[in-house]
């Protein structure tokens, strides 16, 4: 399970890779369970039809479709489910929530409304950081593209409206088995099922945000092991 992972620090890569305008704000580089990070998410466009209502007539002519719009968003890391009763629990659970079962997404009450909705995302990072246990002991690595080119990691998005009106807007990452990939079989603890990010494919980047829902599962796959390299974490003397 990733916990946490190196934000992107560079204000081209956000356009030149992934379409939006840099955050305005500074991102702190390691991102952890309830920090401010940033997410790209589609912007709603009024008066757009959705592709499912167009297939109820199959003689309509369909509408050009225009390019997609999208955005960056700041939010929590963590994911706060909208029915939350208030911002004390949900402090508690989001803690929790920074990983979203890809095979569970459509029946777990966490995740659920944010799968059926639609409100997929993308969320930008160099590299995330997972544990070696092969010594016994749990040694911190870092994983990141062999071409040291950032990751765009699939998630899901909710907003969180409080009694009084307080907001949150948090975001998760979504996973998939890993027991079998030649890399990530190796890390977490021993015993328990392997699980790693859902790095998309960078040409599938528009696909996933704007897929159907039944359709969005087809996304999540195992990024393959040749091209990630895995580092120890070197520790600050």
């Amino acid at each position: 399970m990733s916990t946490q992972y190196e934000s992107v620090q560079s204000a081209l890569i956000y356009p030149d890779v992934f379409r939006v305008a840099a955050p305005a704000s500074p991102v702190g580089r390691a991102i952890w369970p309830r920090q401010p990070g940033v997410f790209i998410r589609t912007v709603a466009v009024e008066g757009a039809v959705a592709d499912a209502e167009v297939a109820e007539d199959a003689n309509a002519e369909k509408p050009e479709r225009e390019p997609l719009r999208i955005e960056l968003a700041a939010g929590q890391f963590g994911l706060v489910p909208r029915w939350v009763k208030s911002a004390s629990d949900a402090k508690l659970r989001s803690t929790k929530l920074v990983n979203a079962r890809s095979e569970t997404v459509t029946t777990s009450s966490n995740f659920r409304d944010a799968w059926l909705a639609g409100q997929r995302c993308i969320v930008p990072m160099m590299a995330f950081t997972d544990e070696d246990w092969r010594s016994r002991k749990a040694v911190p690595t870092r994983i990141a593209r062999v071409d040291g080119k950032p990751m765009g990691v699939a998630g899901l998005w909710e907003s969180w409206t409080g009694a009084d009106g307080e907001v949150i807007t948090s975001y998760t990452l979504l996973t998939v088995n890993a027991n079998s990939h030649a890399l990530m079989s190796r890390y977490q603890q021993p015993g328990n099922e392997k699980r790693m990010v859902a790095i998309l494919n960078e040409g599938a980047y528009d696909a996933w945000l704007s897929a159907r829902p039944e359709k969005a599962k087809e996304f999540m796959r195992a990024y393959p092991a040749n091209w990630l390299l895995a580092n120890p974490v070197e520790k600050k003397s």
